[in-house]
């Protein structure tokens, strides 16, 4: 081989580590994967740990993704993997594959699992009419079933878990205290004697049925268009019958959710491909024990028939957000209705789910026409986790039931720290060594009851690990809700800038290290220059971080009433390229879309800078061009707008994009001012000019999105970082994030992007974490 061509391979080579959690120790699981590794030429080792089993191999991107697909569908007929987190990191250049010395060093805490997806025996039994467990919807086993949504208290055993009151049959009892049984010290064991019962109640919490009736009856209901509340492994759940416009459409009116798209639960993996395209990766993702909700781009959009699934589900998306059952009580409900339904969250908008029986008649009964309930009590709420796969590698949009509270390991020790997250999507996170918890979603701190959702939680983590934090990581927003509770705690707070905590996040998913650039882009953060933040290039250093660019400032109308009406947003960037000549103008559609009272109240507002915050946000930059193309004036749920314009660039089919400037400015050491400014006003003109020209919206809406990537591109080349961090909401965007990736990777630099961290602001509680460390390790 010429030197040039080996050290082409080594510069393609990627190194995998991959944590396994479940039944890996003892059943033969680290020869199995010495085999493996060696059959695909992998290098690298495994090695049992406290935890389970951890492996590193380093081979070409291809050849992991196969190692990491083999190493759950080729598993040894007793091992049993209860989660699979895989994370790709630089090459370290190992030279063969061994199995190391098992690892016995520092704290051997105990690990509280998530909830996990019924497994394949389970599933078995409950379809089998001679089984004694045939149709139950609580069977479960070691390798399955409720975790972290029953468990009250560590160490983990049946005492300490809501199945306490429901005492063991001599048959359980048997299973329970057999070595060589799969239901050897499962906690929530049970059968139809002993355990959990099923119940129909109507409305006022009177039962209707009892047992399989109850069932029965549940799925006639929805077949009918009724609206049946179902109380899940973490919390209850809201179904509908996705085929049934009207069914679809009521759901909507009481849940008060006018157009943000439901997710879908689908009968089997054949139903699912029925409806939309699934590659391998997803077909994985689907079928893992995590079972989360994934995003999945549909066949024929806006289809229309019988079985197909109702425009009211996700409005003008064409993708739908698919899961699988993942309970035996999912598995027989679907299996009885064969249809795919509506599976959401068991709340109205902007509260939490519900977890108790008498909460769920007060707060949901003039939603749900029915409840399906039963009498295992649920200690705390855990919703359904999305993900998508984004550069062939799993990306989690919403981190909770199959994630958490499964520690993230990170590479630096951090100290006993609590972190309060962010405002949106929030989640709280406690640090202590190399491992960081972070919590289920929590969601938006918009009302009291999430507010009381998120105490609970921070309450609940503290005492499940036994931890007690000596310093606080809050956001540097002075008006946040958990700013303003981090402050009231008697510790030290270490305030974070919102978008330094996004790369961090990143940074610590992937083991890096050192300096990177990091682009962080989203819709809101506080800047410490007093604007809005929101489309950012940070230079991260050991000691902290530079502002090494952003984009060009603009008045936003109204402030956060710009995040709803996004017309606004593309007010205030044509304000600032014509200035007052703006009014005079025709043509305009966003600018049209206001009557005349309400133009003067905006002129008047832009002229005195009334309610008009100064923003860099690539998040309102998305949202101002999407008004510009006429897709949303006025949106109903956050990321609409983006949402749309991503859409209409991937039916684009362009390579072209829009000229822009990067313009110099004076270098400081003030980390809120700024080297380079980008001028986003050559990218808005030209799309004035494609419209006024009878462009396409895919057209325009692709241009754009290939201007951003090549200004990352731009930036990364002037800054001179290798490392270029990929975060913030913005990210979510597929198109972007992979066109990102791919040509900062032809450029010659090597991108990171989130995997199984969230890069939207349910990823900012570990950021927060990683900044607090650093802080507190030089005060030390």
């Amino acid at each position: 081989m010429k030197s040039s061509d080996k050290d082409k391979e080594i510069t393609e080579q990627e190194r995998l580590r991959v944590v396994i959690r479940g039944a890996v120790q003892g059943v033969g699981f680290r020869p199995f994967i010495y085999r493996l590794a060696s059959e695909m030429a992998l290098n690298g080792w495994v090695v049992n740990t406290p935890h389970g089993v951890l492996i590193e191999v380093e081979g070409s991107d291809e050849r992991l993704k196969q190692f990491l697909l083999s190493v759950q569908s080729d598993v040894p007929p007793n091992a049993f993997i209860q989660s699979i987190e895989p994370i790709f990191l630089d090459p370290i250049g190992y030279r063969d594959f061994e199995i190391r010395k098992s690892e016995d060093k520092g704290e051997k805490t105990a690990l509280v699992l998530p909830d996990i997806s019924t497994c394949k025996e389970c599933l078995r039994e409950v379809f089998d009419p001679n089984n004694r467990r045939y149709r139950y919807p609580f069977t479960n086993c070691t390798h399955c079933g409720p975790r972290f949504s029953i468990i009250e208290a560590l160490p983990y055993d049946r005492q300490r878990t809501t199945m306490k009151r429901f005492e063991m049959c001599e048959s359980c009892r048997a299973e329970y205290e057999n070595p060589m049984d799969r239901r050897f010290h499962a906690q929530p064991n049970a059968c139809p004697d002993c355990g959990p019962h099923l119940e129909l109640w109507d409305p006022k919490g009177i039962p209707i049925a009892k047992g399989d009736a109850a069932l029965d009856e549940a799925a006639r209901a929805i077949h009918g268009g009724a609206i049946v509340a179902l109380k899940g492994v973490g919390g209850y759940q809201l179904l509908v019958d996705a085929r049934r416009r009207d069914a679809v459409r009521r759901l909507r009116e009481r849940k008060l959710r006018e157009e943000k798209p439901f997710a879908l639960m689908f009968p089997t993996l054949r139903a699912i491909r029925e409806h939309c395209e699934v590659s391998a990766l997803e077909e994985r993702l689907l079928q893992s024990p995590e079972s989360p909700i994934v995003l999945l781009k549909r066949i024929h959009p806006g289809a229309s028939g019988a079985g197909a699934v109702s425009e009211e589900v996700a409005p003008r998306n064409p993708y739908l957000g698919a899961m699988l059952p993942y309970t035996p009580l999912h598995h027989l409900l679907m299996t009885d209705l064969d249809c795919p339904v509506v599976a959401t969250s068991g709340n109205r908008s902007e509260e939490p789910i519900c977890i108790d029986d008498g909460e769920a008649l007060d707060r949901l009964g003039g939603v749900a026409d029915w409840f399906l309930v039963h009498d295992r009590p649920i200690v705390r709420h855990v919703d359904d986790s999305v993900a998508r796969i984004v550069a062939g590698r799993e990306l989690v949009l919403r981190r909770a039931r199959g994630y958490a509270p499964l520690p993230v390991m990170i590479e630096s020790k951090a100290p006993v720290v609590l972190s309060v997250g962010a405002h949106l999507k929030n989640t709280v996170a406690l640090g202590r060594g190399n491992d960081v918890w972070i919590s289920q979603h929590i969601g938006d701190l918009e009302t009291s009851e999430s507010f009381n959702a998120f105490r609970r939680v921070i309450s609940d983590l503290e005492d499940l690990y036994s931890i007690e934090p000596g310093a606080v990581a809050c956001d540097a927003h002075p008006d946040y809700v958990s700013t303003r509770f981090a402050e009231k705690l008697d510790v030290n707070v270490v305030r974070v800038q919102h978008h330094y905590a996004h790369i961090l996040s990143c940074m610590a998913e992937n083991g890096i290290h050192g300096s990177a650039l990091g682009v962080s882009w989203d819709g809101t953060g506080y800047g410490m220059d007093g604007t809005v933040w929101g489309g950012e290039f940070l230079k991260i250093t050991e000691s902290g971080f530079s502002r090494e660019a952003c984009f060009r400032v603009f008045q936003l109308p109204g402030g956060d009433q710009a995040i709803k009406e996004p017309r606004r947003s593309a007010v205030g960037l044509l304000y600032e390229m014509f200035g007052e000549k703006l009014f005079d103008r025709d043509g305009i559609k966003p600018f049209e879309s206001f009557s005349s009272r309400e133009k003067g109240i905006l002129l008047a507002m832009l002229q005195h800078n009334i309610h008009t915050p100064l923003t860099s946000s690539a998040g309102r930059l998305f949202d101002g061009v999407a008004a510009l193309l006429g897709l949303h004036f006025v949106t109903r749920f956050e990321g609409q707008a983006a949402m749309a314009l991503e859409f209409c660039a991937e039916g684009g089919g362009t390579t072209e994009s829009y000229p822009f400037e990067i313009l110099d400015e004076a270098s400081t050491k003030d980390s809120s001012r700024t080297n380079r400014v980008i001028d986003w006003s050559p990218i808005v003109s030209g799309i004035l000019e494609d419209l006024a020209a009878g462009g396409s919206a895919g057209t325009i809406a692709a241009k754009f999105h290939n201007s951003l990537v090549t200004i990352i591109v731009d930036v990364a080349i002037l800054v001179g970082e290798e490392r270029v961090v990929l975060s913030g909401g913005c990210f979510q965007n597929r198109y972007l994030a992979e066109k990102a990736i791919v040509m900062l990777k032809e450029r010659g630099f090597h991108p990171y992007w989130h995997q199984r961290v969230p890069p939207n602001d349910g990823g900012i509680a570990l950021g927060q974490i990683a900044a607090a460390a650093r802080v507190l390790s030089k005060e030390r």
